[in-house]
């Protein structure tokens, strides 16, 4: 039943994206150019090629493809899911603006052309009377009376499908109004993607949020914690993006380092190299881990070996005591299908509750059993605050909190944005983040 739900949802997504091409080609592609012309031909392959690399990037990594085979088709697939998302908003706006420039044209100028620059004037060939042009034009507009506004008429008088204009003549409304609404709206969706790949490729901002904690002593009073989520290493970003991060989170100069998950994409042969980086990163108390769902998906085992091979600290449904209060892990609610999900008594249930407790957990949703088990503050991620506007709507249907410093109970949850990006390397109203959380005692 289970497969049979998933092969029907499967279905209905891919006839979705085949109508919304299918659309696109239509507004973008066929209003826009002449039959058989090369702009055509070139968009109607792109219409084509472009949603089969975007599968090919969703698939390639699971398939087992080689890692350079990934890198090839991952750039221009997830990209043109990014580009397909806004472009298709944007001309869902713009068909309304589309419906009234073509009402308005027509009550301005019903013959259906728009103008464009004079022809230049030329004597009539030779052995030809003026008075026969004319008689041909007479006829010819006599043949094409009820044609649509703007159609070429065929040999035969009939009406063809509109075609660019001749050199110094105009251009049909149709075509006209769908290369202005056409172009404004593929600018704004190019503009918006290009806007929101270079926020990732440029590496995260800084935000600083001040936690108090009622049982934190006055001597951990400014504790600084570097929360790092949702790197994403992979296909698309690799070492040089953990190095930004590295780089980054280093300039804070932080007490403690926490990654909450999702720092890769991939493999160890395919990414530990990329992961390099990461062991420059150098706090007082020393920098931990804790698996998010994607490192359930190329092996959670081997990387919890390969991070602590590069310095980091992995807290599998444990706990540090540090000097003032005590940082716990659980792993991720991933692992539960291998038997290693998150188990919140071996990490808290035999510790001292006259303590604070600190608690790294990937997914904001299991903050009901950290506050089951007293603790004072959770830290996230896997959100990335809804990446891509409007994700951040969906994303509010699944997690308790997406971005920011809430509280439930006696706990407060801190989600982070995240470092990086999965899928399309462009965030839109969600820019990355590496966090400090500086701690804050009552008694200070």
């Amino acid at each position: 039943m289970t497969i049979l739900v998933f092969a029907l949802v499967a279905l209905a997504v891919c006839a979705l994206l085949v109508g919304v091409h299918r659309w696109l080609w239509i507004r973008l592609v066929r209003d826009t150019t002449a039959p058989g012309g090369l702009p055509r031909r070139v968009g109607t392959a792109l219409t084509i090629a472009l949603p089969l690399l975007s599968v090919a990037a969703l698939t390639a990594g699971r398939a087992g493809a080689p890692f350079w085979l990934q890198q090839t088709v991952s750039w221009p697939g997830y990209l043109w899911l990014a580009v397909l998302l806004y472009l298709t908003l944007t001309m869902l706006v713009a068909e309304p603006i589309r419906a009234l420039l073509l009402r308005r044209l027509a009550h301005r100028d019903p013959s259906g052309a728009v103008a464009g620059p004079p022809a230049e004037p030329s004597a009539p060939s030779a052995g030809t009377p003026e008075s026969g042009t004319a008689t041909a034009t007479a006829s010819s507009s006599s043949a094409g009376a009820g044609a649509e506004p703007g159609a070429v008429l065929a040999a035969n008088g009939a009406p063809g499908e509109p075609a660019p204009p001749a050199p110094g003549g105009g251009l049909s409304r149709r075509t006209f109004v769908a290369r202005t609404v056409g172009g404004a709206a593929a600018a704004v969706a190019l503009g918006t993607v290009g806007n929101g790949a270079y926020g990732v490729l440029r590496g995260p901002s800084v935000k600083r949020v001040q936690v108090p904690l009622a049982k934190l002593p006055r001597a951990a009073h400014g504790f600084r914690i570097a929360v790092v989520s949702d790197v994403h290493l992979g296909p698309v970003l690799g070492r040089a993006h953990a190095r930004r991060i590295v780089d980054t989170v280093n300039r804070t100069q932080p007490d403690l380092i926490a990654i909450v998950g999702d720092l890769v994409d991939g493999s160890v042969p395919d990414l530990g190299s990329a992961a390099e980086p990461l062991r420059g990163l150098t706090a007082r108390h020393g920098s931990f881990f804790v698996t998010g769902n994607h490192e359930y998906f190329s092996g959670a085992e081997q990387w919890v070996e390969h991070v602590r091979e590069l310095g980091l600290t992995p807290l599998e449904n444990a706990r540090r005591a540090l000097p003032h209060f005590d940082l716990a892990g659980v792993n991720d609610i991933q692992g539960e299908r291998e038997g290693s999900g998150p188990d919140f008594r071996a990490a808290l249930g035999d510790r001292d509750r006259t303590r604070a407790a600190v608690l790294l957990a990937h997914q904001p949703v299991v903050i009901h059993d950290a506050v089951r088990h007293g603790v004072d503050l959770q830290l996230s991620g896997h959100t990335h605050g809804g990446q891509l506007w409007p994700g951040n709507f969906l994303a509010e249907l699944a997690n308790p909190t997406v971005a920011g410093l809430e509280r439930y109970g006696d706990t407060q949850l801190y989600v982070s944005r995240g470092a990086g990006a999965w899928g399309p390397p462009v965030r839109v109203g969600a820019p990355s983040d590496i966090t400090v959380v500086e701690l804050a005692s009552y008694q200070a």
